[in-house]
């Protein structure tokens, strides 16, 4: 950590129903705050009224800074929210802007994904590890790029999306995330794994093929980027234990063998890894000297 004894953090977690924030007094995690999102509002104000509430439940005078994960397209130089999965009156919100001005500290924001890996990198399974990518998989596919001890940088926020890569008859996340079951099998991943803790030999037959399909995206992450780890968290990972097997199988299939010799694929279940992650991103910015010069900018 860079920040002080004296100093916080908060992370905000943006949900498709609920806005989730934490904060972080030294190491540690010392509060949550969560509020639901009105149902059906077509009002983006009646959603950043949400925002500014849960931050105003456990801000003070302590808090450095505010990072807040989104799970959609986002503008993180500008700080502008372009598009949010299942709020679809979120359009080009300037919230770096709207919320550094109510709350006089630097803000933060990116996508959930690189939130989450760089959560790993400075809570959890990353720690001291200096380059490594970060996989969620749940309800899709998303990924985070951590290079040199830092979130990589990109021209358009497109890294760590490996999910949209083109894969057999569509892309990976139709086939390396919950997408895989329901478009397969018409059943959800968390009935599957119940069935397989069962020893069900169908289930265990998906899972199988699971891991086959995931094998085959982790060769591709290790080709467009050679990381020393991938860090694989979200829903699906609790079932790593039925499929670990046959991605294993295939990653040792990887055209540079000694590439593997110091390689690993570690599954993670960090608590409150999406407020952590958030709040990461100052830590992000303060590592990389970009929260001293927003703070000269705007003096």
């Amino acid at each position: 950590m860079i920040l002080t004894d004296n100093e916080a953090l908060i992370g905000v977690d943006l949900g498709g129903t609920k806005v989730a924030a934490g904060r972080i007094d030294g190491n540690e995690l010392t509060e949550i705050a969560q509020e639901l999102i009105p149902a059906q509002s077509n009002n983006p104000e009646d959603v950043l009224g949400v925002v500014i509430d849960v931050i105003d439940n456990i801000f003070d005078d302590r808090v450095a800074g505010i990072g807040i994960g989104i799970p959609g397209l986002v503008d993180s130089q500008k700080g502008i929210v372009n598009d949010v999965q299942n709020i679809p009156s979120w359009k080009e919100v300037r919230l770096k802007a709207i919320l550094e001005d109510r709350f006089q500290v630097p803000v933060f924001l990116d996508n959930d994904a690189n939130c989450y890996a760089l959560g790993e990198l400075h809570f959890g399974k990353g720690k001291g590890i200096d380059d490594f990518v970060g996989l969620t998989l749940g309800t899709g596919m998303g990924g985070g790029i951590i290079k040199n001890g830092v979130l990589l940088p990109d021209a358009h926020g497109g890294s760590g999306e490996f999910g949209n890569i083109p894969y057999l008859s569509s892309i990976y996340e139709d086939y390396c995330s919950g997408k895989f079951f329901i478009r397969n099998y018409g059943l959800k991943g968390e009935e599957l794994l119940e069935a397989a803790q069962h020893g069900d030999p169908f289930a265990l037959n998906v899972f199988e093929k699971f891991g086959n399909h995931l094998g085959n995206a982790i060769k591709t992450i290790m080709l467009a980027v050679d990381p020393q780890k991938v860090i694989i968290g979200g829903s699906v990972a609790r079932a790593g234990e039925f499929f670990k097997t046959s991605m294993w199988r295939t990653i040792l299939g990887f055209p540079f063998p000694s590439a593997l010799r110091d390689f690993d694929v570690i599954f993670s279940g960090v608590k409150n890894i999406a407020v952590l992650g958030a709040a990461s991103l100052y830590l992000d910015k303060e590592k990389q000297g970009l929260v001293e010069k927003q703070r000269i900018e705007h003096n």
